[in-house]
């Protein structure tokens, strides 16, 4: 029995599309990484859409041969920031500190997810079951092309939800109370976390970029 979890961040925690033997055994949600990590002890893989190996410097080569993977969606991809710049005190200190230190900008979005990232860091670093995926990676795998439309309209709702089902995937119509108001686009992205973690669990998932960086220059993104 293969057991793996798809997890994906929303406004109140994350929430967690379980997979045993590639069907949909349960939908979850957890306040913390570290309370799905402790409740998912059997998982062999928790592939999760957060980034996983901070960068000494930007760009991080992960980040950089995702959106080339993806395409025309490659603005999904947000650049994730070294670990000092995550751990400023306010959005305008992280800006500054990553202007003046790396010649970049920062987006407000990867500010924003700064104690997603940190905390996940920190649980990846004691529990090598932890993996990074991003979804529009894997739904461009599981497509075999560049998705037409954003997972935040309509079409690209059913476009999405219609890939996970033909990848056995089927999500039900009506989810438990507890993750029934979690964000659909969310639901959907967790669930194809899932589909990379069973490749994983299984061997065949490959990771963006090809070979894996040095320590210390960021992770891969698996698919």
């Amino acid at each position: 029995m293969s057991r793996v979890v798809g997890a994906d961040v929303w406004k109140n925690g994350w929430v967690a599309v379980v997979t045993v033997d590639g069907w949909i055994a349960s939908i979850d949600a957890y306040d913390t990484m570290a309370e799905l990590a402790a409740a998912e002890t059997e998982a062999t893989a928790i592939a999760v859409d957060i980034p996983i190996g901070l960068p000494v410097a930007p760009p991080r080569p992960a980040d950089s041969a995702a959106r080339h993977f993806i395409g025309a969606r490659s603005s999904s991809v947000f650049p994730t920031p070294p670990r000092d710049v995550l751990e400023a005190a306010s959005y305008q200190d992280a800006l500054r500190l990553s202007r003046k230190r790396y010649g970049v900008g920062l987006t407000a979005q990867s500010y924003a997810l700064r104690h997603r990232i940190l905390e996940t860091d920190d649980v990846a670093r004691a529990d090598s079951r932890l993996i990074e995926v991003h979804p529009e990676v894997t739904f461009r795998a599981i497509a075999g092309a560049t998705l037409a439309y954003s997972k935040k309209s309509w079409n690209g709702h059913s476009e999405r939800r219609r890939l996970l089902s033909g990848a056995g995937l089927s999500i039900p119509d009506r989810l438990p109370d507890a993750v029934g108001v979690v964000p659909t686009d969310d639901v959907l992205d967790a669930a194809a976390a899932a589909w990379t973690a069973a490749r994983h669990a299984a061997g065949d998932a490959r990771t963006l970029p090809d070979e894996i960086p040095l320590p210390g220059f960021g992770e891969v993104i698996w698919y």
